[in-house]
């Protein structure tokens, strides 16, 4: 078979990579890849929001499969496109992808449905929204309505700083159109989980959860960033608590998705916060996390593919998906300055991959200088191991191998997960 898999980051890199377990791929293609990935897959030069670019190389390369994975282009059509000249896709079509895409559509789908979630309020004038924070409970939570690259969400922890993320998005368009509208939302407190899913529109077999780590630097200091590395199993997630979620969460939102015309077929994200009041949805995604991914997928010990298939053809009942015992640890190394300003084209020499730990590559290139870095996270440095204190201590011990002069990383990944667990 022939397989197209759309992206360019870590968590393409994982993908491609369980991908290949299947005896029948002949050849993955990337569109774009980068440099790193290129190991692994012949990468195409179209850039994963180039939807027509996407449907001709597809159409012109006889491509049987493909793999839509990044929010952009699920938001603007590319699993229709793709379908409508033939191509089987894993991933949600353009009027179920809305989950991710407009995240007042997401809070009213909530509420309409009764899934639990924050309080919340809509504005699409930023002086309501102001005369509406003061006399919101603060510390508050400001979310732009559309796409911003995991970064438009912020936590007020002062009226002042709530004022400033209201204006910054709809009067200095600091995330563009995405912002302008926003979502004032309820505080929650309470652990973090993060759920994928597969679903075929009918039934939803959650993954292992995961704990991601926003933070840029140790103790969870320092500005929000894409995610600077994930554990699983998030030790949070109990068989009593993942009961309550399939009843009162996972399967409603299918449902009411369903009911809204609008069936989701692909990976559907379920950004929790276990609260004192029971669980809450804090966010939806219509694709795999990242870098949720990068220690969800190692530990998948049933076939991708298959289950890709079964997914997009509506047949994932039948299909045995099973996941290991063991845990994983994801460890991101990221260009110094990540996530404001950083450099690029720092040299790297990265160790081989072995059978419990391996790298997945965001942002690199291939140089005559061989590979340098290209983005701002540009490692995803993951081991697998019996327990997860073992799968922490051999993902740090691949990152020592790492020589990546420019890189940093945060020096506490699991050890949030690795206290709650005793």
């Amino acid at each position: 078979m022939k397989l197209m898999v759309v992206g360019g980051g870590g968590r393409e890199h994982a993908i491609i990579k369980k991908l290949k377990e299947n005896p029948s791929v002949e050849v993955v293609y990337a569109l774009p890849g980068n440099g790193g990935i290129a190991a692994d897959a012949v990468c195409v030069n179209i850039g994963a929001k180039d939807i027509d670019g996407i449907v001709r190389f597809a159409t012109e390369n006889a491509i049987d499969f493909a793999v839509v994975a990044p929010d952009d282009p699920l938001v603007l059509g590319a699993v229709d496109a793709l379908e409508a000249v033939g191509v089987p896709c894993f991933g949600p079509c353009k009027n179920a992808a809305i989950i991710e895409g407009s995240k007042v559509f997401s809070k009213n789908l909530m509420k309409k449905y009764g899934i639990p979630t924050a309080a919340y309020e809509v504005f699409d004038n930023m002086e309501a929204a102001l005369a509406y924070l003061e006399t919101a409970p603060i510390p508050t939570v400001i979310k732009a309505d559309g796409l911003a690259l995991g970064k438009g969400v912020i936590i007020a922890q002062t009226l002042d700083e709530a004022k400033d993320a209201v204006r910054s998005m709809m009067e200095d368009k600091v995330f563009g159109a995405s912002g302008s509208r926003v979502v004032i939302e309820e505080f929650l407190t309470g652990p973090e989980v993060s759920v994928l899913s597969f679903t075929d529109g009918n039934v939803v077999i959650p993954m292992i959860s995961s704990m991601d780590h926003k933070r840029a630097g140790d103790n969870d200091t320092g500005l929000n960033t894409g995610g600077m590395g994930t554990v699983a199993p998030n030790p949070y997630y109990t068989a009593e608590v993942a009961e309550e979620c399939m009843k009162t969460i996972f399967l409603p939102t299918i449902d009411a998705m369903n009911k809204e015309g609008r069936t989701f077929k692909g990976c559907l994200y379920f950004g929790l916060m276990l609260t004192p009041n029971g669980p809450r949805v804090i966010e939806y995604n219509c694709r795999f996390g990242d870098p949720e991914t990068q220690v969800v997928l190692p530990l998948l010990e049933s076939d991708l593919l298959t289950i890709m298939q079964a997914t997009a053809n509506g047949t994932l009942a039948d299909v045995d998906v099973r996941f290991s015992d063991k845990s994983a640890c994801c460890v991101i190394m990221a260009s110094k300055g990540y996530p404001v300003k950083y450099e690029s084209g720092c040299p790297m020499t990265l160790p081989a991959d072995d059978e419990n730990g391996f790298i997945y590559v965001a942002g690199a290139k291939q140089t005559e200088k061989g590979l340098v870095s290209a983005g701002g996270r540009v490692l995803g440095v993951t081991a697998v191991a019996e327990t997860l204190a073992d799968a922490v201590k051999a993902a740090y011990k691949k990152v020592d191998a790492v020589d990546f002069a420019n890189g940093f990383y945060r020096h506490d990944i699991g050890a949030r997960a690795l206290a709650a667990g005793k």
